[in-house]
């Protein structure tokens, strides 16, 4: 099988925001409780937070993570996690049918974000609550002192503000699943007037309406209309979630849907462009791609155990064992973001830490990377600059999910101060090796930095890291690619994921 691909340094595509690479942590299973939060760990600090799953935290470079909810915030009151610990009440999760014992609330996850050096996206509760709610808790977390919301916070122990920037104005309001489910204009509406209180507040405060929970809800993408239509001169970003998964075991097909996924996000490209045409708007709405993930192995038996078990304390839950075909999805929808950059700013990883996850954590034990860390760790770490146009020619394939697939997947990264290029590559192809020619016009002085490789053969696709063996999906050295003065050439393995660093004068 050959590929070419041609990459030249003057047809960018757009400037990649940072906040591509973020991530999602919601009050579900044991994401916070064992999760990141276990007192009396081995490696926990005064504050409880465990270290182990911290120092994973940290090397992936997360610049924004979404907080507290998902689901979980269409029920919940965010005063229940302030003030002494011994006083805050215990509540009834309705989400995930658990209980909530407000242990970790937004102090304390405020403390985790500071020490994990990432800035924090709220979500406020729509679903139960509203307008008056979302105001108070951003005069809690924003003002600096002199009023009510934020001398109590000042009272616990918090004299400066946070400043959160980023507001999710509720949770896939689409969804009839959801607490205080709403009708498109109905939400529309409120999510307009609580964007335009929480703005007051000023400090540069952007806002995230509701899209749809996935593309296959009936209402897609007349919902986006809608509600764009009552909120759009007042929100900044549009919401979009989408969970992938291969119960059929047809890889093919599931390395597809990230085209799928492409076309998701153009559609609502298209929606947010007709709706600012017939608004005569001024202003530009960009997509928040803020739930995605690899969500399939464990699902259907969760589903069955948490809408009947009795309301258990952080139970396990959605904890996906990932395995090698699932870093070449995740891979490759970070390649769909870093290709639809113009319209998609902030994604969130669903979720960080246990559930569905590329971090695991045992109770009392030890904490690893699944397969889907590194992956997302390489975007993180070498996606940051200017995306590149891409132009592919090479062997294609039909499936149910899209057609017309190309085997190559590859995205391009120039570097910030445009001494470094990175080129994310995957071969799908489940037994082919692929001969690669990447042409790399208006460079000079290429050399090859990093070639950093995963996969091989789908013998290797399902197996999963786990805490007896961490190690057993893992990036090894590359060796059969060489870097001259026009480009690249060699081979990737078949079924492989492949980061390129190359510098450039």
């Amino acid at each position: 099988m050959k590929a070419r691909a041609t990459i030249h340094r003057d047809f960018a595509l757009a400037q990649i925001d940072d906040r591509l690479y973020s991530a999602f942590i919601e009050h579900m299973g044991r994401a916070i409780y064992s999760g990141i939060y276990e007192p009396g760990h081995p490696t926990a600090n005064p504050q409880g937070f465990r270290q182990d799953v911290l120092e994973l935290v940290r090397n992936l470079n997360i610049p924004v993570i979404r907080y507290p909810g998902g689901n979980f915030v269409s029920a919940y009151k965010w005063e229940d996690g302030i003030g002494p610990k011994e006083d805050r009440p215990v509540r009834l999760d309705l989400a995930w049918r658990s209980k909530e014992t407000n242990q970790v609330g937004i102090n304390e996850f405020a403390q985790w974000a500071k020490d994990a050096d990432i800035e924090m996206m709220l979500a406020v509760n729509l679903g139960t609550r509203g307008i008056e709610e979302a105001r108070n808790f951003v005069e809690y977390c924003n003002h600096t002192s002199g009023t009510y919301w934020s001398d109590l916070r000042r009272s616990h122990g918090v004299d400066e503000p946070y400043g959160v920037k980023m507001w999710c104005l509720g949770n896939e309001m689409d969804g009839p699943w959801q607490i205080g489910h709403m009708e498109a204009k109905e939400y529309g509406r409120l999510a307009d007037e609580t964007s335009k209180a929480v703005k007051a507040f000023g400090g540069g405060i952007e806002t995230v309406v509701c899209g749809s929970s996935n593309d296959g809800m009936p209402t897609y993408p007349d919902w986006e209309r809608q509600v764009l239509e009552e909120c759009y001169e007042n929100v900044d970003y549009i919401s979009l979630h989408k969970y992938f998964g291969n119960s059929s075991h047809d890889s093919l097909n599931y390395f597809a849907k990230i085209d799928e996924t492409g076309r998701y996000i153009q559609a609502i490209g298209g929606v947010i462009d007709f709706v600012k045409a017939k608004k005569r708007a001024k202003n530009d709405v960009f997509i928040c791609f803020d739930e995605w993930n690899v969500w399939y192995h464990k699902r259907e038996q969760d589903a069955k155990n948490w809408r009947s078990w009795d309301w258990p304390e952080a139970p396990e839950l959605l904890e996906e064992d990932y395995n090698l075909e699932d870093a070449l999805l995740v891979g490759g929808l970070l390649n769909e973001f870093i290709r639809r950059s113009d319209r998609v700013k902030i994604a969130c990883i669903a979720q960080l830490v246990n559930v569905i996850a590329p971090i695991r954590a045992e109770k009392g034990g030890a904490a690893w990377a699944t397969s889907i860390y590194y992956p997302y760790q390489f975007a993180s770490l070498y996606g940051r600059g200017t995306a590149l146009n891409v132009a592919v020619n090479g062997p294609r394939y039909d499936a149910d999910a899209a057609h017309d697939v190309n085997y190559l997947d590859v995205a391009a990264v120039l570097s910030p101060d445009g001494t470094s290029i990175t080129i994310f590559a995957i071969n799908r192809s489940l037994d082919e090796t692929m001969e690669l020619d990447i042409a790399l016009q208006g460079f000079e002085g290429l050399k090859l930095v990093e070639h950093k490789v995963m996969g091989g053969t789908s013998a290797e696709a399902r197996v999963a890291n786990t805490s007896a063996a961490p190690d057993r999906i893992k990036p090894r050295k590359g060796e059969k690619l060489a870097v001259g003065d026009d480009g690249i050439k060699g081979e990737l393995p078949a079924f492989s994921y492949n980061m390129i660093r190359l510098s450039v004068r």
